[in-house]
């Protein structure tokens, strides 16, 4: 696209590994440098692990890819797509989906139809398909679609407050575009010639083993959902049905279908839950489907960090914490598409123990960048723009079980109005499911769903937003088909979810704190002229370095090319350091005005004058001529004033002659009665001419003029 090229390839093992039941797909994305005529950065100048940017790229495609595999592939397949070429007008990870769905469709692959990815934008009113940068930034909807010729299967983005309706009219507006890209895929293959699909181990069919599993525990697990009970609770009963399973069938049995057995098990399960959400409208921890979990939140829960909270809605708990510092503590983005950096981030951890398990820590997981990335685009249209903190928000989920990107929103709404960040508005934000019965009309939409409803549903979309719009979703869809009016009623539903928690969270905080705390770091800035920034740094950074000791503050100075001004940012938990750093710039920055009186203390003493402080101005100092103390003559400069004294002068500016600052104490004093000033001198005085132009230096006048002034 434009100057933009995308290299997008497959690849997938004739034969699967022996004992794998899953499709060991990787979906790989990057952006090499050499695209967009830079150099890595960093000491080895060669890429290495990817980005935050690329591996939100590699979910968004993996999302739609994934589920279009036959359910019994489990070959090993490997997808990578790699930016080649950059075109400063496109965003390449539009066309991510597009390419691979393309390179896949020319494969022998078992793959069941072609899919592509668009960005919609919405700018002035007006929806924008793959919009450029410039068109993005004055864009109020943010959405990448995937979805097939059929249907639509993923959406993800960010909003400013938009309805629900508006947004259904995106989806719509984006899937147009893309049945464009699946014909153009059809027609491609049809030029190329259609390989045949390649043959792979079919998974093995047993009707009348999956009967004889299919009778014994679905009215066991139909009857254990009905009861409504706790995820431990019931974890063990239908453990406890399966190990009654096992003992139908002797060990022979076992060992020769024991996969077919658990496999069939799990099949009994989802449609015994499926069927009581459908027929009794409950769900397996007993709510309605419009039911929310319990929730109960608090502000201010650890003492150190400048902002915290704790927000648990049922069986999930995330604790957020809020950290404010300078624009030095930015997130800096550095890739070959884009430069800039973030003044708001949010991290999001998921450790094992928030669902019970040991195993190892792998570093950060593309599932808690994804999380953490919905949950900060949730939130950052609601930053201020006029905030002069850099900050970051951290969720540390505690226990998981349905959302826990959506508990990270809530709690770090908290914890920013816990911190004195000024929110616009608070952000609540809410996780749904849909269950649906292809047979029948049938279907429900699940508010506040559980992890379980999330793995045996239809859809489950999580959206987050203000009393008054939309601010993000991520949305998965896995029924084919889905019609809008559904997507519309459970966006509805999602709404009514929304803002029963919103309630919930201003019943806990109502309002931002009006200040940040007493041991959070108070931020002042200040705009002063670039001519007086090295004044400020000083030579090698010793002035600044100095005052950030004596003041325990953190200075950072911003130097604007454009404005020819500099933002200085004053960081301290002391108001009075910081006064004394305000003091400090504006001792800098002070000009004397000619003809005003200004305070002034004696700070050094000169056998021709004294030196004088502004007391206004700390810092700036000028000299007091002894012929300026006082309309007498003034035989010493002790006789007038000594060390310390204060008191007021006239300034006069610079001496057009000397260059040199001039004040007077004598020029607002009244002159003593009868005072005659000295007449001033003659120009010719000491010339070596008389007013006739004679020289009257004495001597003979007929003297070589360069003998003279040897």
């Amino acid at each position: 696209m434009g100057n933009a090229v995308l290299l997008a390839t497959v690849v997938s093992a004739r034969e699967a590994k022996e004992g794998l039941d899953f499709l060991p797909l990787t979906l790989d994305y990057r952006e090499k440098y050499a695209a967009s005529g830079k150099y890595p950065g960093g000491f080895f100048k060669r890429e290495a692990r990817p980005s935050s940017e690329e591996i939100l790229v590699m979910r968004l495609v993996d999302r739609v890819l994934r589920p279009l595999f036959p359910k019994d592939y489990h070959a090993e397949t490997q997808v990578m797509i790699q930016l080649m070429s950059h075109d400063t007008e496109v965003i390449p990870d539009a066309l991510a989906g597009l390419a691979a769905s393309a390179a896949i469709a020319l494969t022998d692959i078992p793959f069941e139809y072609p899919i592509s990815e668009v960005r919609v934008a919405r700018v002035d009113g007006e929806f924008i398909i793959n919009p450029t940068y410039t068109q993005l930034e004055n864009a109020d909807i943010d959405m990448m679609v995937g979805a097939s010729f059929e249907s639509v299967m993923m959406v993800e983005g960010e909003m400013k407050e938009i309805s629900e309706t508006e947004m259904a009219d995106a989806i719509k507006f984006a899937h147009e575009a893309i049945k464009i890209q699946c014909v153009a895929q059809e027609n491609l293959v049809k030029q190329l010639g259609k390989k045949e699909t390649r043959d792979y181990p079919k998974a093995a069919i047993d009707n009348d083993l999956e009967k004889k599993v299919n009778n014994f525990t679905y009215d066991k697990i139909y009857a254990i959902a009905l009861a409504g009970s706790s995820k431990q609770e019931r974890s063990q009963k239908f453990a406890d049905v399966k190990e009654a399973l096992k003992a139908e069938f002797s060990e022979e049995e076992l060992d020769e279908k024991g996969k077919l057995v658990s496999e069939y098990f799990r099949k009994s399960e989802k449609n015994a839950i499926r069927d009581l959400t459908l027929n009794e409208g409950l769900r397996l921890d007993g709510r309605k489907t419009n039911e929310i979990r319990p929730i109960w939140c608090q502000v201010n829960y650890l003492p150190s960090p400048h902002g915290s909270a704790v927000f648990t809605r049922g069986e999930t708990q995330a604790l957020a914490t809020v950290t404010l510092g300078t624009s030095r503590d930015a997130n800096k983005l550095d890739s070959p598409t884009y430069e800039g950096e973030e003044n708001f981030y949010l991290h999001y951890n998921f450790p094992p123990f928030c669902t019970g398990e040991a195993r190892p820590l792998r570093g950060t997981s593309r599932r808690e960048i994804g999380h953490g990335n919905l949950a900060q685009r949730a939130l950052k249209g609601m930053i201020p723009e006029e905030c002069p903190y850099t900050v970051r928000i951290v969720s540390e989920v505690l226990e998981s079980n349905g959302s826990s990107s959506m508990a990270t929103v809530c709690a770090g709404t908290l914890a920013l109005m816990d911190a004195g960040v000024q929110l616009k508005k608070p952000v609540s934000g809410i996780a749904m499911g849909l269950i649906s019965d292809d047979k029948s009309d049938k279907f429900a939409v699940l508010s506040d769903i559980l992890g379980d409803e999330d793995h045996l549903g239809d859809m489950d979309f999580k959206v987050t937003g203000t009393v008054d719009g939309i601010t993000a979703c991520q949305m998965d869809i896995k029924v084919k088909g889905l019609s809008y009016d559904v997507l519309e009623k459970a966006l509805t539903q999602a709404h009514e979810g929304r803002l029963h928690i919103l309630g919930l969270l201003t019943d806990t905080i109502a309002k931002p704190n009006a200040d940040v705390k007493a041991h959070a770091p108070k931020m002042v800035t200040k705009t002063i002229p670039n001519e007086f920034i090295g004044a400020l740094i000083g030579p090698g950074g010793k002035v600044i370095q100095e005052l950030q000791k004596a003041t325990g503050c953190t200075i950072v100075i911003n130097e604007d090319p454009i404005t020819t001004e500099g933002i200085v940012e004053i960081l301290g938990t002391n108001q009075a350091g910081i006064d004394d750093v305000l003091s400090k710039i504006d001792s800098l920055l002070f000009k004397p005005q000619v003809g005003s009186i200004y305070q002034v203390k004696v700070i050094k003493m000169l056998d021709f004058g004294a030196v004088v402080e502004y007391t206004d101005a700390p810092g700036n100092e000028v000299l007091l001529h002894i012929s300026e103390l006082a309309w007498e003559r003034t035989n010493n400069v002790t006789d007038v004033v000594n060390m310390g004294d204060i008191f007021d002068v006239k300034y006069f500016g610079r001496d057009p002659k000397t260059r040199k600052e001039k004040v007077s104490r004598k020029a607002i004093l009244p002159k003593p009665e009868g005072f005659v000033e000295r007449p001033p001198r003659d120009n010719h005085r000491g010339s070596g001419r008389d007013n006739r132009g004679r020289d009257n230096r004495g001597g003979d006048r007929d003297r070589n003029p360069r003998q003279d002034r040897n």
